[in-house]
């Protein structure tokens, strides 16, 4: 038995196809069928039932492969004690971000983070949550940057800041004349939205919270574009609700429609997550550093209070 038939069995399980999977592990399809072909052969089982299509996995199969996983997971581990000895933040890195914070948060860290660990090669995907610890599971992702807290046993969450939100009011509104507005002013009826299946921190006043107190269960922010929502309302179809960083890269005329919340403000927890094995977790840190120093310096000067964690 070998890493490298363990490799290919967890690629032919993601895949439930030989020959994608050949071309994921970089060799041909006939070397990965031997390969595996050996190790059932060692094993004296079968991981693959061959007669489904796609293929399936057996039910021995299935525990083979959950632990492949973890065996796969303490090989690299070996490589990275090494690397942290030599303090060396390198190699490839593969990251995963929701798409309400990828557009704002992304151009705010990336050519910071590149300039500083230059040997790190940063492989960026936008998905949804779901897809995230999905992904992170399965070891397709060394970590994500999402919306939390989560709650998932597997994966560990470490807070790069709490970011308020804001009301976008357009002049036709019923709350244009407030110059801060509270929870209390929030009418579900008047609010676009968009869905994103999990609410906020549950130590902030939030929005899910909100919708509850409304009556519904319906008020929740998912992926999807707050640029759309802002057109929307200027066309006034109702009022929306911006993270704060959004709200920065706004023409002077709509900032002038910003209303922000009495504190304490309605806010997100956004964290760094990665598996508890802590694979690659120099570059985490390395990650989490960057950001929470450039999210502080792009609100040094604006009066809005964007919450650092501690640690």
């Amino acid at each position: 038995m070998t890493i490298t038939q363990l490799k290919y069995v967890l690629a032919v399980a993601e895949f439930q196809n030989f020959t994608k999977a050949a071309k994921r592990s970089f060799v041909t399809q006939p070397t990965l069928s031997m390969q595996i072909q050996k190790l059932e052969d060692e094993l004296d089982i079968k991981i693959f039932d061959r007669a489904k299509k796609p293929i399936e996995l057996t039910s021995v199969g299935k525990k083979i492969v959950q632990q492949a996983r973890s065996i796969v997971n303490e090989a690299n581990r070996m490589q990275d004690v090494v690397d942290q000895e030599k303090g060396f933040i390198g190699g490839e890195f593969k990251l995963g971000i929701i798409p309400t914070i990828m557009p704002t948060l992304l151009p705010m860290f990336l050519k910071t983070f590149s300039n500083r660990y230059p040997k790190v090669q940063l492989k960026i995907e936008e998905l949804t949550t779901e897809e995230i610890i999905e992904k992170l599971q399965e070891n397709h992702l060394d970590a994500a940057i999402a919306a939390t807290p989560l709650g998932h046993e597997k994966l560990k969450e470490r807070p790069l800041y709490y970011e308020p939100f804001v009301g976008y009011i357009p002049p036709s509104h019923r709350l244009s004349q407030k110059k801060k507005i509270t929870s209390a002013d929030l009418d579900i009826d008047d609010i676009l939205l968009l869905e994103d299946g999990h609410c906020f921190r549950d130590g902030v006043i939030n929005l899910c919270k909100t919708a509850k107190l409304s009556g519904t269960d319906t008020f929740q922010l998912e992926s999807g574009s707050f640029e759309t929502l802002v057109k929307l309302s200027n066309e006034g179809l109702g009022m929306t609700l911006l993270p704060y960083l959004h709200t920065m890269d706004l023409s002077e005329e709509y900032k002038e429609n910003l209303r922000y919340f009495e504190e304490p403000s309605p806010a997100r927890e956004v964290s760094l997550l990665y598996h508890d094995s802590e694979l690659k977790k120099q570059i985490v840190t390395a990650l989490h550093d960057v950001i929470r120093g450039v999210v502080k310096g792009a609100i040094a000067f604006q009066d809005v209070k964007i919450i650092s964690p501690t640690k």
